[in-house]
């Protein structure tokens, strides 16, 4: 069976994007491919509006045109039509919708330079962009809410890895993405990370929503092991194919 044709392109932009997640979605059964590559899509199209201009207004506007789409998936209205937001209105939620509109409110730290303010603002973009992107992923694959502190969890241990890989980036765009970038504060972070990881039961078609985590463990335990590997771009990339095709073929989430 192939994807549908309104699907196409949102596959495409996470093939581009997101090369990792990509990956994932391809490993997954056609019917979760048709869901998550819309959702997926939008999540790359909102994270990277704060890197396509350097001028700050301009990427509000951006940002502000991915929220009000979202707020007429929310409100049942008609949706503006684009390759992203049309097969998106198909399969996401009110609720969902405004989880995802969270997402869209925290990404607004990507487009300043100015540091996270303390620990808890850290803590919750984490959980606002990589914990309700992988909430909403499990939900829409039909997760119920028993699972959901489970899957946050593994979301915030992956989110922190993933941002970890992205620091070198980040430092030169002139962010400041982290709080302590002594070593001894990329560690804390790195175990404080560890220890959230765990592996959520969860019905198998909802799985493959758990599968861009895959890898995480082994990212933070280099972390641990030798911090300087974030500042110089050496860390596990996390999804290869063969931890994606163990957890695919086992069933059992390779962290």
């Amino acid at each position: 069976m192939s994807l549908p044709e309104a699907i196409i392109p949102c596959a495409r932009i996470v093939e581009k994007g997101d090369p990792d997640r990509f990956r994932t979605v391809m490993a997954a059964p056609v019917a979760a491919r048709a869901v998550l590559f819309p959702l997926y899509a939008l999540n790359i199209e909102m994270s990277r509006t704060p890197w396509v201009t350097q001028e700050a207004m301009i990427a509000e506007m951006r940002l502000q045109w991915w929220r009000d789409a979202l707020e007429e998936i929310r409100d049942g209205e008609a949706v503006r039509k684009h390759e992203v937001t049309t097969p998106l209105a198909d399969v996401l939620s009110a609720a969902q919708a405004r989880r995802l509109d969270e997402s869209a409110a925290a990404r607004r730290w990507d487009i300043y330079k100015d540091a996270f303010e303390d620990q808890a603002h850290l803590d919750a973009y984490i959980d606002q962009t990589a914990g309700h992107l992988m909430w909403t992923a499990c939900e829409m694959l039909g997760a119920g809410p028993e699972a959901e502190g489970a899957v946050r969890d593994l979301a915030f241990g992956a989110g922190v890895a993933a941002f970890l890989r992205a620091v070198p980036a980040l430092v030169d765009a002139k962010r400041i993405p982290l709080l302590d970038g002594t070593d001894a504060g990329v560690v804390a972070l790195a175990r404080r990370a560890k220890d959230r990881l765990t592996r959520p039961t969860l019905a198998k078609p909802a799985r493959p929503a758990l599968w861009p985590a895959i890898g995480a463990a082994k990212t933070l335990d280099q972390v641990i092991r030798d911090p300087a590997a974030v500042i110089e771009a050496r860390l596990d990339p996390g999804v290869t194919p063969f931890r994606l095709a163990a957890t695919a073929l086992t069933g059992r989430l390779v962290l």
